[in-house]
């Protein structure tokens, strides 16, 4: 933490290397001493069951277990300057640490990936179980709450850009209630599937059976021991779909956040102002303009977005290895860490800042009643095509356009245009009062909130 200046990566010193209850959160899972952890967790874990399986006594694998238990990260990189060599650095420092009879049966019958994919997956696995679904479900709480609270509060609809037909704000919030409700569960679902393997150096179980009958037996007993599945089939490595099926999840998770940071910050424009983020007392928008108060957090989110993003390309592109196994993705997969420490930080900001929004609901009402006249325009052509007007859309839309430039109220060329009162005799009480008032034309807006919110509510636990 003192030393975060010194770092290269923006995600270090800016995004979360200050704030110390977030680094505490994601260090024990992404960071370098937490891949030599997870490595000498499953190293720990094969000596087990080779104990297990009489092929070394249980005192040697204790022996291995606690020698895992006191290594460092500082060591296994000195040793990897040495031999040029990340996993075997690993295993001569173990070796280091163990009497001369436990040395051989440090990393028998293991391959470098046979620990690395696994370690892998187990990390990744733990850290969406224990910090990033944690973090997302506070996020959907937070939403479900402000979906509920303004399920019935006028909004103009907005397609295009364009004002459209109207809704509620927590009908707006509940469409992201339920989206990121889904790749919730989709990040659950990936994450638990993601495998491990104990198949050796091509997947052939070579090594392993030169000791056991049923080597496949052996790999889910080791792999059992983590809390893994194996790999239906390996090379050197796991069939790599698992993993790019998670980190898909974890990047269209992020493109929800982006995508909501976005609407939010569109709703804070000056002309439009029907939300705002809190702005603190000494907060400053503008090094030069005293009276700006931009929407930085949201921005933020979407920043952080356009630059994770991307990988997604890179994690496609691992799927590629040739034959048995390159080293091309030796480099590319080591920042997966990052992705996954970049959408845990938006999801915290967009929590703190969706907790403290300001929803102006005069403004929301200022903003309906731009087109409050113009609205009415869908509602009045499909109930007089309904009620049998032959050309209901055309006829409406040239009073449309009439209304806008001559500028007459559009309720004032209802009320006069004679043509159409044979069929407004034919509306319902409750349809004339769609006409008169559109603010009621909400449709299902505020009960769609409300069954969403609920729906995930439960669904979530929260």
């Amino acid at each position: 933490m003192q030393n975060r200046f010194n770092s290269i990566s923006p995600m270090d010193f800016k995004y979360y290397g200050g704030d110390k209850e977030l680094f505490n959160k994601l260090n024990p899972y992404l960071s370098e001493n937490a891949t030599i952890k997870y490595r000498l967790r499953v190293e720990a874990a094969l000596a087990r069951v080779l104990a297990r399986k009489k092929v070394c006594t249980k005192g040697i694998a204790d022996e291995i277990e606690r020698a895992c238990k006191k290594i460092t990260a500082e060591e296994v990189f000195a040793e990897e300057e040495r031999i040029r060599h990340d996993l075997r650095a690993l295993v001569n420092c173990i070796r280091n640490r163990v009497s001369v009879k436990a040395k051989p049966y440090v990393h028998l019958t293991a391959t470098s990936f046979d620990i690395r994919d696994t370690a892998e997956a187990l990390r990744f696995k733990e850290f969406a179980n224990d910090v990033l679904i944690p973090e997302l479900v506070e996020l959907e709480k937070i939403l479900i709450k402000i979906a509920l609270k303004e399920k019935d509060t006028l909004q103009i609809g907005r397609t295009h850009g364009q004002h459209a037909e109207p809704i509620t704000f927590g009908f707006t919030i509940a469409g992201y209630v339920s989206r990121l409700g889904q790749r919730i569960h989709k990040i659950d679902w990936t994450s638990s599937h993601l495998k491990g393997k104990f198949s050796g150096a091509v997947g052939a179980y070579n090594a392993s059976g030169l000791f056991f009958q049923n080597p496949e037996e052996f790999e889910k007993e080791v792999l059992k021991e983590l809390g893994l599945e194996p790999s239906q089939s390996s090379t050197q490595i796991v069939e790599p779909e698992a993993m790019t099926d998670f980190i898909h999840s974890i990047i269209s998770t992020f493109g929800i956040l982006a995508d909501l940071s976005d609407d939010l910050r569109h709703l804070q424009r000056t002309e439009i102002a029907e939300i705002s983020e809190y702005f603190g007392e000494k907060q400053v928008g503008s090094s030069t303009m005293p009276h700006k108060r931009n929407p930085i957090s949201f921005e933020n989110v979407k920043s952080l977005w356009k630059a994770f993003m991307p990988r997604i390309i890179t994690v496609y592109s691992d799927q590629i290895s040739e034959h048995q196994r390159d080293l091309t993705n030796s480099a590319s997969s080591r920042f997966i860490p990052e992705m996954l420490a970049a959408l845990a930080v938006a999801s915290k900001r967009l929590s703190k800042t969706m907790e403290k929004l300001h929803v102006d609901k005069a403004a929301m009402k200022r903003n309906f009643d731009l087109s409050r006249e113009a609205i009415v325009a869908e509602p009045l052509y499909i109930l007089l095509a309904h009620h049998g007007h032959p050309n209901a859309h055309e006829h409406v839309k040239e009073m449309t356009l009439k209304s806008q430039q001559e500028k007459i109220p559009f309720s004032k060329l209802i009320n006069e245009d004679e043509s159409l009162k044979p069929y407004l005799k034919k509306f319902t009480k409750q349809q004339l009062e769609i006409i008169k008032n559109p603010e009621k034309y909400t449709g299902m807006a505020a009960k769609k909130a409300e069954k969403i919110a609920v729906f995930w509510k439960k669904e979530l636990g929260c």
